[in-house]
This record gives C-alpha cells, structure tokens and sequence, in this order.
C-alpha cells in the first residue's frame, strides 16, 4: 500500500509542470519621443507636479496630490513625513532646489516618462527626477536617483 501511494506521488509530481511566465519585451522597451510628438498639457504636468516635490524641501510645505493628479500608489507614498525626511538629506548634500531642466521625454508600452536634470545651488548636486505618466494622464511613479549620463546610450543598446 505504501508502495502505491509512493508511486502515485511521483506520478504526480513528474505530471506537475512549473508554468513558464512569457513576458512581452515590447513591455520593457524605451523610445526617445521627439520634441513635436509630446503633448504640452501632460509635459506641463509632470513639470508642475515634480517641481512640487522638490520645492517641498525649501519651504518644508507640502500641498498633497488629489486623485485626479496622480495614482492611489503615488498618493498614499508621496506623505510628507517621507518627503522631510528626503529633504533633510538632499539640502544637506545638494543645497536648495532652483528648477527642472527636461532632459528627454521617453514612451514604454504603457507610460510616457519626462527626465528632468535636478539643479541645487551646491555644484556637487547630480541628480535627476523621472516623473512617470500612465495611459490614464496620471502620474504614476516620481523617482529621484543620481544622474546617469550614459541613459540614451543604453537604450540604443535595447
């Protein structure tokens, strides 16, 4: 009896196949987007929202994000506990935030993502702020990281 049940285990197992997750690498792909092919509303609102953001660190005030501005993610991420104690760090290092310069504006499959050079009044500042804009004109991520110089190089790479 054991010896059925053992053989039937086996059977079992070796008739289970793990499931291949295909992924579509058109999902990943990165495509610089010309200056004529942007839409000036959604530009303008990845820029007023991101500059929002990092004014945070001047004034230490932070006008929270509405439903019709960004995703449920980004609001309930975006508190201003968060932001102070991201400000904290970036005035210590950087200095006070002065603008954006659009660097590119880049589409995936699903999202159109505006890379802005972060200027600060100290010169050792490098960073960049990347404001994500999904299907639905809503932003849908804001990530802040150092500045990459080699980034379109990498997508010719794609």
């Amino acid at each position: 009896m054991k010896k059925a049940g053992l053989i039937i285990c086996l059977l079992l197992l070796i008739g289970c196949k793990s499931k291949t997750v295909s992924r579509d690498t058109e999902d990943l792909k990165i495509k610089k987007v010309s200056g004529a092919d942007v839409n000036a509303n959604q530009q303008r609102k990845a820029y007023d929202l991101g500059k929002r953001v990092l004014e945070t660190c001047n004034t230490s005030k932070f006008k929270p994000f509405n439903e019709t501005e960004v995703t449920k993610s980004v609001m309930e991420n975006t508190t201003e506990e968060r932001l102070t104690k991201t400000c904290q760090r970036f005035r210590q290092y950087y200095g006070s935030f002065i603008d954006l310069k659009l660097d590119g504006v880049y589409k995936t499959k699903h999202e159109v993502i505006y890379r802005y050079h972060a200027l600060y009044t100290k010169k050792v500042a490098n960073k960049e702020l990347r404001i994500f804009v999904n299907e639905d004109n809503l932003i849908s991520a804001i990530k802040s990281m150092d500045w990459d110089e080699k980034f379109d190089a990498k997508l010719a790479d794609q």
